[in-house]
């Protein structure tokens, strides 16, 4: 938690008892199901809280957003970020229930009450529109912007300007040059390592496409 202090000062206190309590929670959890991998557990809050909080160290996001975690998973990016934005809505998707089980009750926990959950494939989803979607190293980035932009909100330039990002803000590592030149999109891209000083981020990056029309 030292890690978290450190980059996020100004988290207050229902904030960091939060956070705090997601170390103990995910090690009971990963001793009934693989939820993240059990030799990565020692570096946690390294590899998958302060990862996830990279979008927060760039992006801010509006009271009443509606971000869309794409293959949530064990609630990666997604918990973090609901914590850290209480007055944003975070739906957790993802195609395996008992990961969604896992998110489900460490939310209910930790009361953690700005998410919902749905089991299904992104592409599956009818009916919702979302001002964002999040997703970490989930599939190519052809994909995810395939899955992303149907349920996206059309923003103006004066949105994105005015308010928050809208598109799609994934967290994704190594050489990327063939996977952004197959998604035939072009993704704004940083360099993690500019963020955090740990060398965990110096092949990891941040890559946004917008939505705007």
């Amino acid at each position: 938690m030292d890690l978290i202090k450190k980059y996020f000062p100004t988290l207050d206190a229902r904030q960091l008892e939060q956070l705090t309590a997601l170390g103990p929670l995910y090690e009971g959890w990963n001793q009934k199901i693989n939820v993240i991998s059990r030799k990565d557990m020692e570096h946690f809050y390294e590899h998958h809280v302060l990862h996830s909080l990279s979008i927060a160290a760039k992006f801010s996001f509006p009271s009443n957003y509606q971000v869309m975690d794409l293959g949530s998973g064990g609630g990666f990016p997604g918990i973090p970020l609901a914590i850290f934005f209480p007055h944003v809505h975070f739906h957790m998707v993802d195609s395996i229930g008992k990961k969604l089980k896992v998110v489900e009750n460490i939310a209910a926990k930790i009361d953690l009450r700005n998410t919902s959950v749905q089991h299904s494939r992104a592409e599956d989803i009818k009916g919702r529109e979302f001002d964002l979607v999040v997703s970490r190293a989930v599939a190519p980035l052809k994909n995810l912007w395939e899955w992303s932009f149907p349920i996206l909100k059309i923003a103006s330039k004066k949105d994105d300007k005015n308010g928050g990002p809208h598109g799609l803000i994934c967290l994704k590592g190594g050489d990327l040059k063939t996977e952004i030149a197959q998604s035939r999109c072009k993704p704004k891209l940083w360099g993690i390592s500019q963020l955090f000083e740990e060398d965990f981020f110096k092949d990891k990056y941040l890559l946004f496409i917008s939505s705007q029309s």
